[in-house]
């Protein structure tokens, strides 16, 4: 058994130094969302069952529980349908990962990485665990910087759907996107990626899985075998299922969607769909036409239970202070059905959303 040490530091060299000695170490991390409240951060700490926290302070003991030899790292999942979990990553998946993308990504010359993401969550860190781990480089500076990052050697960023849309990315060769739906419109270098903590962050490029990784529908559910995989939950064994070859050792993903043609097609998590009046909504599916709409610029879509029609569908929107009701309405029964038409419109400051981008679901209800 190994100790796991939490470690509390910015983005930033001192991390990158601290992860790397426990990576020499053989020595089991997490790494702390420096953002939290003292209490959401002991909170945290008790999920992860760290033993330990290593800061500018140096190290200090917790009432934690070890991992096992070949668990490298402990990360909470982002919990955007229901509370985190603290997902256990081996050496071996971590090692996978970082292998994976750089001889997907890789050109002639080695990649230099701008990290921007946090790295608490599995799209920050894997950053930073391709220059650890594998054939590539780190440039520091400040994550608002990037628009300059190419000027000063960057080739490679991993960013979130917000940040593309706030920065010129036009200088990096590559640019992974990932998190939230992607819009539409997109520049020629930026790759979309799927993935989560479970699977040791992106594994499907542009829809197609990566070399090694194994992607298929069982059921309207998509389900991964793959070399990244996470080896169990803190607090539970890795739910398995059986998959089209008829082994039982499919990982179920809780994401809805379709390989086709060895394209992989996401429509988002399983449990957020809406039965409105009998008929089946994506709410992603809505919120990617409602965010083409002037003045919409944040959407969330949800459904609440309705005597009448078993769910209503519910649109929350951060909008410019325009009444956008009937134009909400008539551009959802446009590009998707008349069952669409949000019953409801909400108009908020904010949605709430995590690190990565993602939409809390669990905490839509708070807001009306």
């Amino acid at each position: 058994m190994n100790p796991l040490v939490a470690l509390d530091f910015e983005l930033g060299p001192d991390l990158e130094r601290a992860i790397r000695d426990r990576v020499d170490a053989g020595e089991a991390f997490c790494v702390l969302d420096r953002r939290l409240s003292q209490r959401r951060r002991a909170k945290d700490l008790e999920v992860l069952g760290a033993t330990a926290v290593l800061g500018e302070d140096g190290l200090n003991p917790l009432p934690g529980v070890p991992v096992d030899d070949e668990i490298g790292l402990v990360m909470l999942t982002s919990g955007s349908s229901g509370p985190a979990k603290a997902a256990e990553l081996s050496w071996e998946a971590l090692a996978a990962s970082a292998a994976l993308t750089q001889t997907t990504l890789r050109g002639a010359d080695r990649p230099v990485w701008y990290p921007c993401l946090p790295p608490n969550h599995i799209g920050g860190l894997a950053v930073l665990l391709r220059a650890i781990m594998g054939d590539a480089d780190l440039l520091w500076g400040d994550p608002e910087d990037l628009d300059t990052a190419p000027s000063r050697g960057a080739t490679h960023v991993s960013l979130v759907r917000a940040q593309l849309a706030r920065h010129d990315v036009s200088g990096f060769a590559k640019v992974l996107l990932g998190g939230a739906r992607p819009p539409r419109d997109r520049p020629g270098n930026v790759i979309t990626t799927w993935g989560m903590t479970e699977t040791g962050s992106g594994i499907v490029y542009d829809g197609v899985a990566l070399a090694g990784v194994e992607v298929a529908s069982v059921d309207g559910e998509l389900c991964v075998r793959s070399p990244t995989l996470f080896r169990s939950y803190r607090s539970a064994a890795r739910p398995v299922v059986v998959g089209p070859d008829g082994r039982n050792d499919w990982f179920p993903t809780g994401d809805g969607g379709d390989v086709i043609d060895g394209r992989v097609s996401v429509r988002g998590r399983l449990g957020s769909v809406i039965n409105t009046g009998g008929e089946k909504l994506w709410p992603e599916d809505l919120e990617a036409v409602l965010a083409t709409l002037p003045g919409v610029r944040d959407v969330a879509v949800t459904g609440v239970e309705d005597r009448d029609w078993g769910q209503r569908v519910v649109a929350i929107v951060v909008g410019d202070g325009l009444d956008l009701d009937d134009a909400i309405r008539a551009i959802a029964a446009e590009y998707i059905g008349p069952w669409a038409k949000p019953k409801e419109i909400r108009y908020v400051a904010a949605i709430p959303r995590t690190g990565s981008g993602k939409i809390r679901r669990a905490d839509l209800a708070h807001l009306f």
